[in-house]
C-alpha cells in the first residue's frame, strides 16, 4: 500500500479540465481553479481549492497544470503565492472576484454596468494574453501594463471594491514599506481618481466631409485658422483642402489631406471670442455666371465665409458632425473682413450664399500633450492626419525643438489705373528665390494639408485698384539658405476678355537677411511696386536687387518713389529657433571681432528678449566665461551679473525646460577650469555687502542664483583638479569656508533699523537646499551635514511667530529632509536634532502644519526595520515630537485652527498626513520605546493625560469618515498598529491605575476604545469575499478576538471597581457580543454574568442590568445586528454561569425576558425586511408592541411601536385597524394641561393639545376607513371639551363633521368583508406566527380563493393544506411551513340593533362585520348509518366555535385564536336552525318588500318559489319522515320539546309563506303573475302534504318573529308594518352605535344550543314621550373593542347611587372588562346605561306574552320566555299610533364643565350567563333605552358587553357616563366630575402611563384642514368664563381622593 507523501515543489496548479470528484473523498474542480497541492500518491493530489480552503480532497494530477510558487511559512499554515508577475496575479484574483459580482448585476437587473464590465473583463483577458505570451516589447509592456491597471481600477471603483496601492503597476505589500509611504500611494491614487490633473495643452481635431450647395460645378480651395476676434489677429497656420467640383475632397484616399490637428492651444484661447474662420475661394471664371471663356484661364475668386466658436465646442459633444452655414459677402472689397463682420453680426455686409449651401464638419476638441495623444488616438495618427501649428512658440518651449518659419501675410496693395478706364483685376504671384535668382521649389505654403508650391496666386477681386487679401503664406525656407534670399511679389492684370490673358504691370520683393545677419524685423512693411511689364526683365535678379524694396528705408533725397502711390504692404513673422533679429545679440556673440563693445554688449544682455537668449543659450554661456577666462579682472563683476541674469531666466515658466539644457552644458560642455575662482570672490563680495546695503533687491537676484553658481563653482574646481592633478586643494576649502562663515554671519543677523535682510535671509534659505547635492561632489557627507548644520544652526531663534521666514526655514528644512544628503545614515544623525528642534517648535504653535507634516513624514519613510541607528532615530522622534503629534491630531480633525481661510483646506488635507506619521513612528517603537516612553512620565497626571490623549486619538483613526470608504488596506494596517500598542499600554493602565490609584475616565477612555474598535466596520470580516477574509486573516488574524480577550482580561482586573461601568458598559458589550464572531461571544458574554453578580451584591437585585440589556437590545437588533444563533449562545452561556449563584432564580427569569425579546426583535427584523409583505410587518410589530407593554413594561418602546404599527397601518391603507393603532397612545393621554416634551414627530405641547390632535387623527382615519360610528363617539367627547371652554368655533364643526358622519352611514355603501381562518404550522414560520392559528378580517371584494392565493404569495415556502383538520405534532414539529385556510362565519354579540324592526340595512351591515370576538366553522358529517331515502335523519353538524385574543376590527387585520370550542349539532337541532334561519330571512324580505326598500321583487319571488317548491318536493316533509314518527320520539324521549319545537317552527313558515304570498300578490308585476299562481296552488299543495287545514291557535295568536327585532308596542314603533292592507309606516330613530355586529349569514343566526333560550326582544314603555325625552347617550364615550365581554350587562347606577360600594365594585374592572378579562390592547365603546333603580315601569300590554321586566328583580328570579312578535295578521291598522318621537333636547347645563365633561363608564361583566347580577341592556348612543328593552337572551345581551365597552382594552378614551336630564322625568342625572375621575381612574387595567413633565404654556396644536380651530373667541356672558372652569378643574386633589393604580414604572418622560 502507497503511502501519501508530502509534496515539496508541486504546490500550486490550475485545473485545465473539470473534475466531478466522484470517487471516495474526490474534490470536485472546475476548469480554472487554483488548487494548492498537499500530498502526492501514485498520480493523484491532495488539496483544496484556493476558493475554498476548508474542503480538502484528491484529484488526477493530469488534470492539473503545474506552476512555480513561492511558499510562506512552510509546514501546517503554509501559504503559497505563484511566482509570476504581480500584475498577472492581481488580474487573476480580481477577475475572479469581479465573476460572481457580475453575475448578481444580472439578478439586479443593472444592465449597463453588466455589459461594461463583461467588455473591461474580456479586454483584461486579452491583455492577460499578450503579457503571457511575453513577445511585447519593454516599451508596449509597460503601456499594456497601465492599461491593465487602469481597467482594474475602473472595475473595482465601480463594484464598491478596495484601493489596491500599487508602486509601478504592481501591488505593494503594506507590511514592507513604510505606513508614510503607504499613505502617500493610496493618497495619490486617490487623488488621480477624484481629481484629473486639469491640462494646459489642448488640440483641435478638424475633418473636412464635404460642402452641400446647390450652384457648385467649380473646383474650391477651403482654408481653416484659429482666429482671436478680441486682438484680430490669426493664432494659427491655415488648413487647406482642396474640393471637387461636387464638393467633395479632391482626394479622398489621402485623410492627411481632408484632416487636421490644430496643436499647441493653451487653456487661455478656449474662450468665447476665438473662433474657427473657414474661407472658401473657387477656381473658375471671374464671373460667377459667366459662360465658358476660350482661354481656360481660372482666377482663384471669393466664395464664402463660415465661423463657429471654439466655446461651443467645450459643450457639444465631442462627436457630433456640425454644418456650418457658409455665409458670402455684400461687397467684394470687404471679403478679408467677412468673418469679422460675422462674427460682429453685421448683418448689413453679408448674406448666406444660398439656402441650402452648408460645410459638413467633423470637430473634436482633444486635451493632453501630443505624445499622449499619439497613444490614446492611435488610429487618428496611423490612418495620417496634418498637424497646423499655432503662429509662434507655444506657451513652453522645449528644448531641442526646431523651427525656421518666416511667415508672410499680404495684407492690402494699392495701384493705379495704367490708362483704363475701369479698375485693374489685380493678382499676385509670390515666389522664394534664393542667392542666384532661382526659384526654391517647394517652398511657398499655403497651409497644412497640402503640400508646399514654387508659387503662389492671390485671389482676384473684380475690378478693384486697393484690393486687401489678408491672405497667409509660410516659407518654411532652411537657415543655410536664409542670407541671399528674397521672395518677390509679381502683380498682374486679369482681362475678362476672350484671350483671359494675365498681363504683368510692376513687381515688388524684399530680402529675408539684411547684411549684418539679421533677418528680416517681424512687423508690417510697405514695399515699392516697381513698374515692369516683360517677363525678361526679372531674369536677372541681380539687377532689382539693387533698387530699394521698402519705402521706410529709403534715403530721405529719394522723394520720387516715396511719392508713387502704388504700394503693397506685407505683415513678416519668424518663428525659428536658429535666426535672431537682434543686433545686440550678434553683437555679443561676435565679441573678439569687436573687443570694445564687449562692457556694452554685457549691459545690453539684459535687455534681450528672453527667447532670444535660449535660442542661443549655449553660445552666450560659452562667450561669457570665455571673456571671464581672458579678462577677468575687467569684466568678472560684469560677467557674473549676466550669469545670474540668465540663470534667473530659466526660472520663468516659459523658459524653465532649458534648465536641462543648462545642466547639459555644465556636464558636457563647460570648460572654465578657473571660474571657480572668480564666482567665490564675487559671490562672497555679494554676501559680504548684504548687511551695509540699502536696496537688497540686487543682492536678492544674485542669492536666487545660488544654486547654479555653486553648480558652476563645483564643476570648475572638478576640471582644475582634473587639469592639474587636484593643486590648490587647501586653498578652494579655505575659500569654501570663508564664503560660509560670510553666509553664517548674514544669516544670524536680524532686522535692524531700515534694512530689512529677513527677506534676503529667506532668498538664500530657499536656495541653499539645492546646493548640498553639489558640495557632496567635493567634501564628504560629514563635512557637508556639518555645513548645514551650523548653516541651519546661526538663523536666529528669538523671531515672531508671523515673520515670513518661519515659513521658509521650515521650508529650507522640508528641502533637507528631502535631499539625498540626509537619506545618509551618516549624516542623519548629525541633522536630526536641527530638524527636530524646529519641527517641534512649528508643531507648538500649529504653524504651517502642511510643511510640518510633510518633514516628519519624510524623516520616518527613511526609518528601516531592525536597524540599529533607526531605534536611536525612533527614540530622539519619540522624545521630540510623540506628544506634540498627538496634540495636533486631535487639534486638526476636531476644531482646526482659525489662523486664516486659507489655513482651513491645508488642516483638512494634512490630518491623514499626521495620522500615518502616528502610525510609522508606533510601529517602530519596541518594548525598549515603550518603556523608556513610560518613564518620562515624572507624576500620575502626566501619565494619565497621555493615555487620554492617546485612546482618543486612537478613537479618531477608527472614525469611518477618517479615510475614503475604499482605503480598506490602510484600515487595516491602522488596526493592526492601534491594537499592538493597546497591548502595550494596558500594561501601564494595570500598574498605575487600579485598586486606590483607580482612575475611572482613563478605564472608560480604554473601554471605549476597545468597543469602537470591535465594531468597526472594515474588521467585520464575514461581510467580505471568501478570497478577501482568507488574506486579512493571514495577515493579521482576527482582531476583534484580540481586542476582546483583551477586554475581559483588564475586565477582571477591575474587582470591585467594576461597578463604577455598571449599567454604562452594559450597551457597549451588548454591542460587541453581538458581533457574529462565536470566539469574540464566548469571551464577552459572561461579563454580563459578573455585572448581574456585582449588581447583585450593591442593589440586591439586577434592574438596572436588565432595564439597560432591554433597552440598548432594542436599538441594536433593529439595526441588524444579533441573530438566531447569538440568542441561543446567550441564553446557554448564562444559565450555565448562574447554576450556583444564590440568585438563580431571578436571574432565570431576567435571562428569559431577555431570549423572548430578542425572538421578538429577530422576527421584526426579518419581516421589516425590504420585499416583505405588509401583513407580516403589522403582526409582527403588534406581536412586539403587546411584548413592551405586557412582559416589560417598557413606556417610551411600547409608544415608538404603536407609532411604527400605525404608520404600516396607512401605508397599507388599513385606515381603521389605523385608527384603533393610534387609540393606544390616545388613551395613555388626559385632557389636562400638563405640558409634554417633544417627542417622535409631536411638538412641545400641552397634553390636552395632544390629544386633541390625536382625536382628530382617529377621526380622520376612522371615516377613511368608513367606520363612522367609532368617529361618532369621539367626536362627541371632542365636542364636549369644547363645549367646556367656550370653543363654539370648534364645537360647530365637530357638530357638523357628527352630523355628516350621519349622513355618510345613511348615504353610501359598506362592503362586508369575508373572514378567514389561517393556521400556520411548522418550525419555519417566525416566532409570532409558528404553530398558531388566527382569524384574518379580509380585504374589499377579497373571496377565499383570492385570500389563499395571497398568503401563498406572502410565504412562498409554504404547503397549503387541503383538508380542515387540526394538524398532529409531526406537521408542528416540521422544518416546513404549512398554511391551512378556510372561511369563517363571525357571530356577532350584539344581536339587539339587529333584530330591531325599522332599522336600515347599512346601519345593521356596520354591526355584522364589526367588534367580532366570535367566529364559527360548521362541518357537516353523518353519524352512523346513512339512510339513502332521508340523509337528514344522520346529518350532524361539527361546529367549531374560535374567540380570539381581540376582537375584530383591531389594531390589526388577524388576531391569535385564544380558545376553540367544539359542539356536535344532533340532526333534529340541524334541522331547527335551518328553519329557523329560513323563516328569518323570509321576515327580512317581506319586510323589505313592504317597506319598499327593495328595487324589485326578484328576490322575494325567489325565496318564496324555492321554500315552496322544496317543501312540495319532500323538503320539510323530509324532516316529518325523519324526526316526526313514533320510532324517533320514542327512541329520543329527551327531544320533545325540541320536536315540538320543529313542529311550531314548520307552522310558522307556513305562516309566514301565507302572509308573504299575500304581499308577493300586492307587489308583483302583469308579467309575473303566472309564476305567483303557481306558487299559491304549490302553497296549498305544501299545506296538504304537512297536513295543515289550518294554522294552529297559538300560531295564529301570536305574532310572527322577525329578524328587524322586537316590537315596541309601548311605544308605538311599527304597528301594522307587516299588514299587507296598509303601507309601511316607518319611525325615524337614532342609530345604535355601540353594538357589536350580527351573523352575517342567516343561516348561522341562532346555534342549536341558543334555540331554547333566545327569543326575540321585546321593549315596552310608559309612553313614547316618556321614551324619547330620555337624554341622548354620553358624548364622552369610547371606541369599541374587538373582543366580546360578558353575555349579560348591567346597566350603571344612577349619580346618587355612585359613592356606593355596590357601585365601585362593578366599576373597579370596567377598563379589562370592557376588552375582556385579558389585557388587550384595544379599545371600547362606553354606552349610556341606566339603573335598574331608575327604570321606568314597562306599559302593561294586553297581551299576556310579554315579559314583565322587574327592576328590582335580578336576572336569575326572571322567567325566560319567548318573546312574541311585534306584529300579528290580525293586528288592525288603527292600533298604529303616528306619533313620531320629539326632538330628545340637550341637557341643561350644570356645574362646573371640568365636571360635567365626562360621563359615566359601564359596567362591565364577564361573559358567563351565570355571573349575571342585573337585567341586561342595549343603549345607543343617540337614544336611551328604557327597561323595557331588554333581553333575556344571554347570547343576544352579550353584545352589550362585547360591543358597547370595547374601547377601553384599546386605552382611546375612557368613557364617563351618563348624562344630566331634566329632573322632571324619572332618568339619572349627569354624573359629577368626582366620581367620573374615581370611574375613570378605576376603568383602567393597565392604566394609561402617565409620566410629568416641566411645565409649559399651552400650545395651540395644529389641526387638518376641516377642523382648524381660530383664535379662541370670548366666552358668553352667561356661562362661567373657561379660565375660572379650568382652575377648578386643575386645582390639586387630596391624594386619597381618586386612587389610580400604576402598575407601570414611570421611568420615561411624558411623551
Amino acid at each position: 500500500m502507497n503511502m501519501w507523501i508530502p509534496t515539496e515543489h508541486e504546490k500550486y496548479g490550475v485545473v485545465l479540465a473539470s473534475f466531478r470528484g466522484t470517487v471516495q473523498h474526490g474534490l470536485p474542480l472546475e476548469i480554472g481553479d487554483t488548487v494548492q497541492i498537499l500530498e502526492k500518491c501514485e498520480g493523484w493530489y491532495r488539496g483544496f481549492v484556493l476558493k475554498n480552503p476548508n474542503a480538502k480532497g484528491i484529484f488526477p494530477c493530469n488534470y492539473i497544470h503545474l506552476k512555480n510558487a513561492h511558499i510562506k511559512n512552510k509546514g501546517q499554515f503554509e501559504t503559497v503565492m505563484p511566482t509570476e508577475d504581480s500584475v498577472i496575479t492581481e488580474m487573476t484574483s480580481t477577475l475572479r472576484d469581479w465573476g460572481a459580482m457580475w453575475k448578481q448585476l444580472f439578478v439586479k437587473n443593472e444592465g449597463d454596468l453588466f455589459h461594461r464590465l463583461w467588455h473591461v473583463m474580456n479586454e483584461i483577458l486579452d491583455l492577460r494574453r499578450q503579457v503571457l505570451v511575453g513577445h511585447l516589447t519593454h516599451d508596449r509592456m509597460r503601456d499594456v501594463k497601465q492599461h491593465i491597471t487602469a481597467r482594474l481600477d475602473w472595475g473595482n471603483e465601480q463594484l464598491g471594491l478596495d484601493l489596491v496601492p500599487r508602486r509601478e503597476f504592481s501591488m505593494v505589500d503594506p507590511d514592507e514599506i513604510s505606513v508614510t509611504e503607504l499613505y502617500r500611494l493610496m493618497e495619490h491614487r486617490h487623488r488621480k481618481k477624484e481629481t484629473p490633473t486639469p491640462v494646459s495643452t489642448h488640440h483641435l481635431f478638424v475633418h473636412l466631409k464635404s460642402l452641400m450647395s446647390s450652384n457648385l460645378g467649380e473646383e474650391l480651395e477651403v482654408f481653416f485658422f484659429i482666429y482671436d476676434s478680441r486682438e484680430n489677429k490669426p493664432l494659427s497656420e491655415r488648413f487647406f483642402v482642396k474640393l471637387n467640383k461636387n464638393g467633395l475632397p479632391k482626394f479622398p484616399e489621402k485623410t492627411e489631406r481632408q484632416c487636421t490637428l490644430f496643436v499647441d492651444l493653451g487653456s487661455g484661447d478656449l474662450r468665447k471670442d476665438v473662433y474657427i474662420v473657414v474661407h472658401i475661394i473657387r477656381i473658375g471664371r471671374m464671373g460667377a455666371g459667366e459662360k465658358k471663356n476660350t482661354s481656360n484661364v481660372q482666377y482663384r475668386r471669393p466664395f464664402g465665409c463660415a465661423v463657429v466658436s471654439i466655446a461651443d465646442l467645450l459643450t457639444a459633444d465631442s462627436k457630433d458632425d456640425h454644418l456650418l452655414k457658409v455665409y458670402a459677402c455684400n461687397t467684394e472689397s470687404d471679403w478679408s473682413q467677412t468673418h469679422d463682420n460675422i462674427i460682429k453680426k453685421v448683418n448689413s455686409r453679408y448674406n448666406l450664399s444660398g439656402s441650402n449651401t452648408g460645410l459638413a464638419v467633423a470637430l473634436q476638441l482633444l486635451h493632453g500633450d501630443i505624445e499622449q495623444l499619439r497613444r490614446e488616438y492611435m488610429v487618428l495618427f496611423t490612418r495620417g492626419v496634418s498637424i497646423t501649428k499655432k503662429l509662434g512658440f507655444s506657451d513652453v518651449i522645449m528644448p531641442g525643438e526646431m523651427r525656421n518659419d518666416l511667415y508672410i501675410t499680404l495684407e492690402k496693395g494699392e495701384f493705379e489705373k495704367g490708362g483704363k478706364s475701369v479698375a485693374r483685376n489685380v493678382e499676385v504671384t509670390v515666389y522664394a528665390l534664393d542667392t542666384d535668382g532661382q526659384i526654391l521649389k517647394g517652398f511657398v505654403a499655403v497651409g497644412s494639408g497640402e503640400p508646399g508650391g514654387d508659387e503662389y496666386h492671390t485671389f482676384v477681386l473684380y475690378h478693384n485698384n486697393s484690393p486687401r487679401w489678408s491672405e497667409l503664406i509660410k516659407l518654411p525656407i532652411p537657415v543655410d539658405m536664409f542670407r541671399g534670399s528674397h521672395v518677390r511679389f509679381e502683380f498682374r492684370h486679369c482681362s475678362t476678355k476672350d484671350k483671359g490673358e494675365k498681363k504683368l504691370f510692376g513687381f515688388s520683393f524684399v530680402p529675408l537677411m539684411q547684411e549684418d545677419g539679421r533677418t528680416l524685423p517681424d512687423g508690417t512693411h510697405e514695399l515699392i511696386v516697381h513698374k515692369c511689364e516683360e517677363n525678361a526683365n526679372l531674369q536677372d535678379c541681380a539687377r532689382y536687387l539693387k533698387l530699394p524694396f521698402s519705402k521706410s528705408n529709403l534715403p530721405g533725397n529719394n522723394q520720387t518713389v516715396k511719392g508713387t502711390k502704388e504700394s503693397l504692404w506685407i505683415t513678416s513673422f519668424l518663428c525659428s529657433t536658429k535666426l535672431t533679429q537682434n543686433g545686440d545679440m550678434l553683437d555679443l556673440l561676435k565679441w573678439r571681432a569687436h573687443p570694445e563693445r564687449i562692457s556694452d554688449s554685457l549691459s545690453k544682455l539684459k535687455e534681450i528678449d528672453g527667447s532670444e537668449i535660449v535660442k542661443f543659450l549655449q553660445d552666450t554661456l560659452d562667450t561669457l566665461f570665455g571673456i571671464l577666462d581672458e579678462s577677468s579682472q575687467r569684466y568678472a563683476l560684469k560677467v557674473f551679473d549676466c550669469l545670474v541674469h540668465i540663470i534667473n531666466l530659466l526660472q520663468d515658466s516659459k523658459f524653465e525646460h532649458f534648465k536641462p539644457v543648462m545642466d547639459t552644458y555644465i556636464e558636457s560642455h563647460f570648460a572654465g577650469a578657473l571660474s571657480y575662482r572668480d564666482l567665490i570672490k564675487v559671490l562672497k563680495w555679494y554676501v559680504d555687502r548684504i548687511i551695509e546695503a540699502d536696496r537688497q533687491e540686487h543682492i536678492q537676484q544674485v542669492l536666487k542664483a545660488t544654486e547654479y553658481i555653486f553648480k558652476y563653482i563645483i564643476q570648475s574646481r572638478r576640471l582644475f583638479a582634473l587639469a592639474t592633478g587636484g593643486q590648490s586643494e587647501e586653498e578652494f576649502r579655505c575659500c569654501m569656508h570663508e564664503l560660509f562663515m560670510s553666509i553664517r554671519f548674514f544669516l544670524s543677523q536680524e532686522n535692524k533699523g531700515s534694512r530689512p535682510i529677513t527677506q534676503t535671509q529667506a532668498v538664500f534659505l530657499q536656495q541653499f537646499p539645492a546646493v548640498y547635492g553639489e558640495l557632496l561632489k567635493l567634501f564628504t557627507v560629514r563635512e557637508v551635514a556639518t555645513f548645514v548644520r551650523e548653516t541651519l544652526g546661526s538663523l536666529p531663534t528669538a523671531s515672531q511667530a508671523d515673520c515670513p521666514l518661519e515659513a521658509v526655514k521650515l521650508h529650507c528644512i522640508t528641502k533637507t529632509v528631502e535631499s539625498q544628503l540626509y537619506t545618509n545614515p551618516e549624516s542623519r544623525c548629525i541633522l536630526l536634532p536641527v530638524v527636530l528642534r524646529l519641527l517641534q517648535a512649528h508643531m507648538q504653535e500649529q504653524r504651517d502644519l502642511v510643511m510640518c507634516a510633510h518633514i516628519l513624514t519624510c524623516m520616518l519613510s527613511l526609518l528601516k526595520k531592525d536597524d540599529a541607528t533607526a531605534s536611536e532615530e525612533v527614540d530622539l522622534i519619540v522624545e521630540s515630537v510623540l506628544g506634540v503629534l498627538l496634540r495636533t491630531i486631535l487639534e486638526v480633525s476636531n476644531r482646526p485652527q482659525p489662523a486664516g481661510p486659507t489655513l482651513r483646506p491645508q488642516v483638512q488635507d494634512v490630518t491623514g498626513e499626521f495620522v500615518s506619521c502616528l502610525l510609522a513612528l508606533l510601529r517602530h517603537m519596541k518594548d525598549r520605546h515603550y518603556q523608556q516612553l513610560l518613564q518620562r512620565f515624572t507624576s500620575k497626571d502626566d501619565l494619565r493625560d497621555f493615555l487620554l490623549h492617546i485612546f482618543t486619538v486612537f478613537r479618531i483613526l477608527i472614525r469611518p469618515e477618517m479615510f475614503p470608504k475604499d482605503w480598506t488596506v490602510m484600515r487595516l494596517v491602522t488596526n493592526n498598529i492601534i491594537i499592538t500598542t493597546v497591548l502595550y499600554l494596558s500594561d501601564a493602565l494595570r500598574k498605575n491605575f487600579l485598586s486606590d490609584k483607580f482612575d475611572y475616565k482613563v478605564w472608560d477612555s480604554y473601554f471605549c476604545l476597545s468597543v469602537i474598535f470591535i465594531n468597526q466596520s472594515c474588521l467585520q470580516l464575514e461581510t467580505f469575499s471568501a478570497s478577501k477574509r482568507k488574506k486579512i486573516l493571514e495577515k493579521y488574524g482576527d482582531m476583534r478576538v484580540m481586542m476582546g480577550c483583551e477586554i475581559f482580561s483588564m475586565w477582571q482586573n477591575l474587582g470591585e471597581h467594576k461597578l463604577n461601568f455598571i449599567p454604562a458598559m452594559i450597551g457597549p458589550f451588548l454591542e460587541v457580543t453581538l458581533v457574529p464572531q462565536p470566539d469574540l461571544r464566548n469571551v464577552m458574554i459572561p461579563i454580563f454574568h459578573d455585572m448581574m453578580d456585582w449588581e447583585q451584591r450593591r442593589s440586591g437585585n439586577f434592574k438596572q442590568v436588565e432595564a439597560k440589556l432591554i433597552d440598548k437590545l432594542d436599538s441594536l437588533m433593529s439595526e441588524g445586528k444579533g441573530d438566531e444563533t447569538y440568542r441561543e449562545l446567550f441564553n446557554s452561556i448564562l444559565l450555565k454561569k448562574i447554576e450556583r449563584e444564590t440568585w438563580r432564580e431571578s436571574g432565570i427569569s431576567l435571562i428569559a425576558t431577555v431570549t423572548r425579546l430578542m425572538e421578538r426583535l429577530l422576527d421584526y427584523r426579518d419581516c421589516m425586511k425590504l420585499g416583505e409583505v405588509d401583513g407580516k410587518k403589522i403582526g409582527c410589530t403588534v406581536s412586539l408592541l403587546n411584548f413592551y407593554k405586557t412582559e416589560l413594561n417598557k413606556e417610551e418602546m411600547y409608544i415608538r411601536y404603536i407609532h411604527k404599527l400605525y404608520d404600516l397601518h396607512l401605508k397599507a391603507q388599513n385606515y381603521t385597524e389605523a385608527s384603533y393603532t393610534l387609540l393606544l397612545y390616545d388613551e395613555l393621554l388626559e385632557w389636562s394641561e400638563r405640558p409634554l416634551r417633544e417627542f417622535l414627530s409631536y411638538p412641545m405641547q400641552s397634553e390636552w393639545q395632544r390629544k386633541e390632535y390625536l382625536h382628530l387623527t382617529i377621526i380622520q382615519n376612522f371615516d377613511r376607513g368608513k367606520c363612522w360610528e367609532n368617529g361618532i363617539i369621539l367626536c362627541r367627547e371632542l365636542a364636549d371639551q369644547y363645549e367646556s371652554y367656550y370653543d363654539y368655533r370648534n364645537l360647530s364643526k365637530m357638530r357638523m363633521m357628527e352630523a355628516s358622519f350621519y349622513d355618510k352611514i345613511m348615504d353610501q355603501q359598506r362592503l362586508e368583508p369575508e373572514f378567514f381562518r389561517v393556521g400556520f404550522y411548522g418550525k419555519k414560520f417566525p416566532f409570532f406566527l409558528r404553530n398558531k392559528e388566527f382569524v384574518c378580517r379580509g380585504h374589499d371584494y377579497e373571496r377565499l380563493e383570492a385570500f389563499q392565493q395571497r398568503m401563498l404569495n406572502e410565504f412562498p415556502h409554504a404547503i397549503a393544506m387541503q383538508h380542515a383538520n387540526q394538524p398532529d405534532q409531526t406537521i408542528y414539529q416540521a422544518e416546513a411551513q404549512y398554511l391551512q385556510i378556510y372561511a369563517v362565519t363571525p357571530i356577532p354579540d350584539s344581536q339587539d340593533v339587529l333584530q330591531r324592526d325599522g332599522v336600515p340595512d347599512n346601519i345593521k351591515s356596520f354591526y355584522k362585520v364589526n367588534h367580532i370576538w366570535r367566529f364559527r366553522y360548521d362541518r357537516p358529517f353523518h353519524k352512523g348509518t346513512k339512510d339513502k331515502e332521508n340523509e337528514f335523519k344522520s346529518l350532524w353538524v361539527e361546529r367549531t366555535t374560535l374567540t380570539l385574543v381581540q376582537s375584530l376590527p383591531g389594531i390589526s387585520r388577524w388576531f391569535e385564536v385564544e380558545r376553540r370550542e367544539l359542539v356536535e349539532v344532533s340532526p333534529l337541532e340541524n334541522a331547527i336552525e335551518v328553519i329557523e334561519n329560513k323563516n328569518l330571512q323570509l321576515r327580512t324580505l317581506i319586510t323589505q318588500c313592504q317597506t319598499r326598500q327593495m328595487q324589485n321583487i326578484n328576490p322575494l319571488t325567489m325565496c318564496l318559489n324555492g321554500v315552496i317548491d322544496a317543501a312540495v318536493n319532500g323538503g320539510l316533509a323530509r324532516y316529518q319522515e325523519a324526526f316526526f314518527v313514533k320510532d324517533y320520539i320514542m327512541n329520543h324521549p329527551e327531544d320533545g320539546d325540541k320536536i315540538g319545537r320543529l313542529r311550531e317552527l314548520m307552522f310558522e313558515q307556513a305562516h309566514i309563506l301565507e302572509f308573504g304570498l299575500t304581499v308577493h300578490e300586492k307587489f308583483v308585476p302583469q308579467d309575473m303573475r303566472p309564476l305567483h299562481k303557481k306558487l299559491v296552488d304549490q302553497f296549498h299543495l305544501m299545506k296538504s302534504s304537512l297536513g295543515i287545514q289550518e294554522f294552529p291557535a297559538y300560531v295564529r295568536a301570536s305574532p310572527i318573529h322577525f329578524t328587524n327585532g322586537s316590537p315596541r308596542a309601548g311605544r308605538n314603533s311599527a304597528p301594522n308594518i307587516m299588514n299587507p292592507e296598509g303601507g309601511a309606516r316607518v319611525v325615524s330613530r337614532r342609530s345604535p352605535l355601540s353594538y357589536p355586529a350580527v351573523n352575517r349569514y342567516s343561516s348561522s343566526s341562532l346555534s342549536s344550543q341558543a334555540s331554547n333560550e333566545v327569543s326575540n326582544i321585546t321593549g315596552q314603555s310608559e309612553s313614547s314621550d316618556e321614551v324619547f325625552n330620555m337624554q341622548p347617550s354620553p358624548s364622552t364615550s369610547s371606541l369599541s373593542s374587538n373582543h366580546s365581554a360578558s353575555p349579560n350587562v348591567t346597566s350603571s347606577a344612577p349619580s346618587s347611587a355612585r359613592g356606593s360600594p355596590q357601585l365601585s365594585d362593578k366599576h373597579k374592572h370596567s377598563r379589562e372588562n370592557c376588552l375582556s378579562p385579558r389585557e388587550r390592547p384595544c379599545s371600547a365603546i362606553y354606552p349610556n346605561p341606566l339603573d335598574p333603580t331608575q327604570r321606568p315601569v314597562p306599559h302593561p300590554a294586553g297581551d299576556a306574552s310579554m315579559p314583565r321586566s322587574d327592576p328590582n328583580i335580578s336576572t336569575p328570579d326572571k322567567v325566560v320566555k319567548p318573546a312574541p312578535s311585534s306584529w300579528s295578521l290580525d293586528m288592525p291598522p288603527s292600533d298604529f299610533n303616528g306619533k313620531g318621537p320629539p326632538v330628545p333636547p340637550r341637557p341643561p347645563y350644570t356645574g362646573s364643565p371640568a365636571k360635567t365633561t365626562r360621563s359615566q363608564s359601564p359596567v362591565m361583566t364577564s361573559r358567563s350567563p351565570q355571573k349575571t347580577s342585573a337585567p341586561p341592556f342595549t343603549p345607543s348612543p343617540t337614544e336611551c333605552q328604557t327597561t323595557g328593552l331588554v333581553s333575556n337572551s344571554p347570547v343576544l345581551s352579550g353584545s352589550y358587553s362585547s360591543g358597547i365597552s370595547s374601547l377601553s382594552r384599546c386605552s382611546v378614551s375612557e368613557a364617563s357616563g351618563t348624562e344630566n336630564t331634566s329632573t322632571d322625568h324619572a332618568l339619572p342625572n349627569s354624573a359629577s366630575s368626582g366620581s367620573d375621575e374615581l370611574i375613570r381612574r378605576e376603568n383602567k387595567t393597565p392604566p394609561p402611563y402617565s409620566i410629568h413633565e416641566r411645565n409649559n404654556p399651552r400650545r395651540q396644536v395644529p389641526l387638518p384642514p376641516s377642523l382648524s380651530i381660530p383664535p379662541s373667541i370670548d366666552a358668553p356672558p352667561i356661562p362661567p368664563k373657561p379660565h375660572q372652569i379650568r382652575r377648578q378643574d386643575t386645582e390639586p386633589r387630596r391624594p386619597d381622593q381618586f386612587p389610580r393604580p400604576r402598575p407601570i414604572p414611570r421611568k420615561v418622560s411624558q411623551l
